[in-house]
This record gives structure tokens, sequence and C-alpha cells, in this order.
């Protein structure tokens, strides 16, 4: 992952557009490591940059785990860490939503520890995301290393089968070639609410570079079938991950909010599209996408490239189709 630049950041800075349009953000993260450091000071600087952030949902990002005890319960660490960091900002709770990680090929004993974040998060455990990222090519991140296949193992599918019960959702993280396999999935178990993060991971480095134009379409016909699954809803943002190719964080300056929403239209206009914007929520991915753009020009360029939808559907990809997803109403 690349490493924010403030510096660099702060040569792009615009007028906030909107101020008072309600948002929440569904997709963020916290973590304190010596190289990179991303604390909730750091997030409520980041949601105080103009726009009008309600709330947010933290999603797992291997930090801050339990030094000891049995291995599949150091992950708890993380969301203790998050709950007792998400207190009142002025009157804001800002982060309303925690979604933690579980490892499910440890099959029916998974809702064993499922219970256990939602003792430790105080009514604000939402879901589990156990991301299954996987391309044969080592020159693509691998995160949690994953192997080949996982939403389709009968283990993890077993412990998959404890969310629904207990009313938790499912994030998933994944590349573009995989998007066939969430489909299967989310068809297996239509009562599970699950949201493919990140318009579905369309991969622009390594041995999908300079194929933008080759992949897009076949992205846009496994984005179809997923979208049969009326249980599955898009987060829609990450395009500022380094993994899909845009490259802004090797330019001089960062991209304006114009700029950026022209590059990310064809992608997040086609799902708002195709899935409906009941079905679609914007996200920051921050601080990820923070390698590319500041928190204010990306909310401005989601304002932007989205001026064309009607109030009521800007109303849910700005705010209400997170909330509902997220229970956060």
């Amino acid at each position: 992952m690349v490493t924010p630049r403030e510096d660099w950041l702060k040569l792009v800075e615009e007028e906030t557009l909107e101020p008072d349009l309600p948002i929440c953000d569904p997709h963020h993260h916290l973590w304190d490591r010596p190289d990179n450091r991303y604390i909730l000071e750091d997030l409520v600087s980041d949601t105080s940059s103009g726009h009008n952030i309600l709330r947010t949902v933290f999603v797992e990002a291997s930090s801050e785990y339990r030094k000891d005890g049995p291995e599949e319960l150091r992950p708890l660490g993380e969301t203790e860490y998050v709950y007792g960091n998400s207190g009142m900002q002025g009157k804001t709770d800002i982060i309303a939503g925690i979604v933690g990680h579980v490892d499910f090929t440890l099959g029916e004993r998974a809702g064993e520890i499922l219970d256990m974040h939602i003792e430790s998060a105080g009514g604000k455990f939402r879901g589990i995301r156990h991301a299954s990222p996987w391309d044969a090519d080592p020159a693509i991140p691998a995160y949690r290393n994953p192997p080949k296949g996982l939403l389709g193992d009968a283990k993890f599918r077993e412990g998959f089968a404890q969310l629904a019960p207990r009313n938790l959702s499912y994030d998933a993280w994944l590349y573009h070639p995989q998007i066939l396999e969430l489909a299967d999935l989310a068809k297996a178990f239509p009562d599970t609410r699950i949201v493919i993060d990140h318009v579905g991971g369309p991969l622009g480095i390594g041995p999908y570079a300079g194929r933008r134009d080759e992949i897009f379409p076949k992205w846009k016909e496994d984005m179809v079938a997923l979208a049969e699954n009326p249980n599955v809803v898009v987060k829609v943002g990450g395009c500022g991950m380094v993994t899909y190719g845009f490259d802004w964080h090797k330019q001089d300056k960062p991209p304006t909010s114009e700029q950026l929403a022209e590059r990310t239209a064809p992608y997040y206009n086609w799902c708002i599209e195709t899935f409906g914007a009941d079905r679609c929520m914007f996200e920051s991915n921050f601080p990820v996408d923070k390698a590319s753009f500041s928190y204010n020009v990306m909310w401005n360029a989601f304002k932007r490239m989205s001026k064309g939808y009607s109030e009521s559907e800007r109303s849910s990809l700005f705010h209400d189709t997170a909330a509902k997803f997220y229970r956060l109403t």
C-alpha cells in the first residue's frame, strides 16, 4: 500500500460542493502501524474537511489484533480497539458500525466467535469481511493470502452460514476475475446480505496493465450476473487504490474532482445503472484511496458525477443504502 502524502494532497484544494448533503461513509479503516498511521484523530480530520459526514462504518484491516491467545480469537482485538475509539465526536458518534474478521474456514465454530465480536462491540457490530482477493500472478497483492477458490470451499461456506441467523452481513473483497465466484455464493445464500467492495476490483497492474478496454466489458458482464442476486449491493468507490492502475499517485499533483469524476464515471455510473441506486453506496475506502486524492476532493467528485440522478437516488447513494444495509437507522 502506498502511504498518503499530506503535502502532495494539499496541492489540490477545493471548495466543498453541496456541504449540507447528508453522507454515510460505509468503508474506512483505522490502524496504528510504524510506517502508516490512520487513527481516529485522522478520520475525524478527514470527515470534518467540509462534507456533511453523519456517520461511518469501519471495515477490518488486520490491525490491532490481540498479541496472544488462540489465533482464531486474535481479530477480536481489532473490534475491541475500534469500539473503544468510536465515541462521541462533537454531536456525532462518528463510527456507527463495525465490520470485523472471522475465519470462516473454522466452519460452524465461526458462530461462537461471531457472538464474541457482537459482545465486544456494544451494539455496533454489523458484519464480517473474510477477504478473498486471489490471482495467479505474484505481481498482484494478496491480502490475507487466501487460497484459490475460497468462496466455494465447503468449510468456508459452513462458517459463512453463521451470518444470516445473527442478522450479520458480508463484505466481499476480491478481484474482477472472481466476481462469478461471489455470484455463486450469493445464489447459495439468498438470505445473507452481501456487499461487494470497491466495484468488484477491476485490476489494472501487473498482467492486467494496459488492458482496460479488454477488461471493462468482461467486468460488466460478470457484474450483470452478480446483480441478478437481490441480496447483493455495491460499494461505489475504491478506484484510488494503486491496483486499479490509474496511477494518480505517480503524478506531480493529485487529480481535481472534475478529473476524478471523469475517469471513474464509466465504472461508477454503470454500477448505479445496473444495480439501481438503492443497491449502491458511495464509499471512501480511506486511508487506502488517500494515496491518490483527498477526502474533500473525492466526495466532490461523487457529487459532480451524480448530478444527473434524482434527489431520492442521490439520497440512496450518499446515505440511505449504507444506513439500511448496515442497519444504522
